[in-house]
């Protein structure tokens, strides 16, 4: 028998624990995404035809460069967050939510660097 009372138990678990941060999170980058995603399609779309040379020196260009950068961060963050929701819903044995969170965190942030690593080389001239 516990003498720990339903509170008590309770506490550390659920929306009480990570839930308000995962959702300030999700919010926030999906907020910064809302002018990223719309520029970087227009940019692409007046980029449609250019040569090689054309695109390189559009992603030269530091204000371009950075708000790319922007828009990998915020979109691997923005996704990172929400397949860990769905894995937190959906799967629930503890070690396969546990191995599948890891996998997602570290696809992400995997994914995420080698991609800014391929915009700073090109901006760069590397």
């Amino acid at each position: 028998m516990s003498l720990r009372t339903p509170l008590a138990r309770a506490r550390g678990l659920g929306i009480g624990h990570h839930g308000t941060h995962h959702w300030w999170a999700e919010r926030l980058s999906a907020l910064a995404l809302v002018p990223l995603v719309p520029w970087f399609a227009i940019s692409l779309a007046r980029l449609t035809g250019a040569d090689h040379a054309t695109v390189v020196a559009w992603l030269g260009r530091p204000l371009n460069t950075v708000l790319t950068l922007l828009l990998i961060g915020a979109l691997f963050h923005h996704a990172q967050h929400g397949v860990q929701v769905v894995i937190e819903d959906y799967v629930h044995s503890h070690a396969r939510k546990l191995a599948a969170q890891l996998a997602v965190k570290a696809a992400t942030a995997v994914f995420g660097v080698a991609a800014a690593f391929a915009v700073l080389k090109v901006a760069l001239g590397g």
